[in-house]
């Protein structure tokens, strides 16, 4: 196995206003509200630091819930415990979704660490209250990335010509040695002591000749993910034109029923109200059942958007060596989001009709007329009658 390195700055993205980075929710904590310090990647791929995570108050899975990690927007939250005698699996809630998250061994220390984050604060950092930076090379053009190395503001133009390397990323069990190998049995990046060590006799490569296979798997999970964020949307949109068309029908019996117990005084005047009040009831009822479908497809779809948007931002923005790093945490979440099944029309339908020639009994001695349906009409259960 040969290794075909290439220069490589440290920081990656563009410094102009309006991108990902200039994003606050690229670069600061959802809890401390502060730039990123020590971020750590949840499986639900929202990113918080290190500090704020240990600060969350952790629980048993096994005493209050159990089952797959990562729940916001996917199954019930009451799953089968796990047998007795097994040691409880401890976790927390994601401070952003509420999502399960199942801790590792080591903590909240051993969660996936985003890369990415930590190169998005940098160039935060580098542009300040929004202050244009220039090259420090040629003096002339907008600054794109910085060399870890030389401490060097360049330009894109200037970047090509760089050869300096940026900032390694270290093995966290031999912090000498420089991740650049990748263990398909195990499915992580070692460093070269890992492959004469631990991972003696597993199949390893440099990772600049495993990122277009683990790359492309992660593009082909993506591209299966991106449909759902628009059958979501779609969704979305059908459920606000039935609850406005849900509306509309509501105040068209209204009118009707209105209409019809005028000529009655008194004792249709109370027939009415008890019509409203039916009606009133049939509208809580249905729109309730709409929000609730709203909301939970509105859940589904925050979580879509957030993985979609942190693997496009990963496969554009990360280096070949962080897309590895945080390549299974990615694959597992979206693996799962594609699993979630949901409904893409809406639960209810507006179909509310007023029979105002039907029977409705008898009111203080008087017999009333005029009742509220929500059944539809079936043309095969119908029954023509004629001379």
């Amino acid at each position: 196995m040969s290794e075909n390195r290439k220069p490589l700055l440290h920081f990656v993205g563009k410094l102009s206003s309006g991108t990902a980075v200039g994003n606050s929710g690229k670069t600061h904590c959802p809890l401390c509200m502060g730039l990123f310090k020590a971020p750590r990647l949840l499986p639900c791929l929202h990113t918080v630091c290190t500090t704020c995570l240990e600060q969350l108050e952790p629980f048993s899975v096994m005493d209050f819930r159990g089952g797959d990690s990562d729940t916001s927007s996917e199954g019930s939250i009451f799953q089968e415990l796990k047998p007795p005698g097994l040691q409880p699996q401890i976790g927390i809630l994601c401070p952003v979704c509420d999502a399960q998250v199942d801790l590792p061994m080591g903590g909240v220390k051993a969660l996936t660490i985003d890369h990415l984050a930590m190169n998005d604060v940098m160039l935060e950092s580098l542009r300040g209250e929004g202050q244009g930076l220039v090259c420090d090379l040629c003096s002339d053009r907008e600054v794109e990335k910085r060399c870890q190395t030389c401490k060097a503001n360049l330009c894109h133009f200037c970047c090509q010509a760089h050869s300096h390397l940026g900032k390694p990323i270290l093995c966290p069990t031999h912090p000498a040695e420089e991740l650049r190998l990748f263990c398909e049995l195990c499915d992580r990046p070692v460093c070269r002591d890992c492959v004469v060590g631990e991972h003696r006799e597993h199949p390893c490569d440099f990772t600049s000749n495993v990122i277009h296979k683990h790359g492309d798997s992660v593009r082909e999970l993506l591209r299966g993910t991106q449909p759902h964020v628009e059958a979501l949307e779609e969704a979305l949109a059908q459920i606000k034109g039935t609850n406005s068309a849900l509306q509309e029908r509501v105040e068209a019996v209204a009118a009707d029923v209105r209409t019809f117990s005028e000529g009655y005084i008194k004792v249709i005047e109370e027939h009415r109200d008890k019509l409203l009040k039916q009606l009133e009831d049939i509208r809580i009822r249905k729109e309730n059942s709409l929000q609730l479908q709203k909301a939970q497809l509105e859940q589904l779809l925050a979580d879509m958007r957030t993985g979609v948007e942190f693997t496009e931002h990963l496969l554009t923005s990360g280096s070949d060596l962080e897309i590895l790093l945080t390549k299974g945490v990615v694959v597992e979440r979206l693996t799962k989001l594609n699993k979630v099944e949901y409904s893409a029309h809406p639960g209810i339908n507006d179909k509310i009709r007023f029979f105002p020639q039907e029977k409705a009994g008898r009111c203080r001695g008087y017999e009333v007329y005029g009742t509220i349906s929500t059944k539809e009409v079936d043309p095969a259960k119908c029954v023509l009658q004629g001379e």
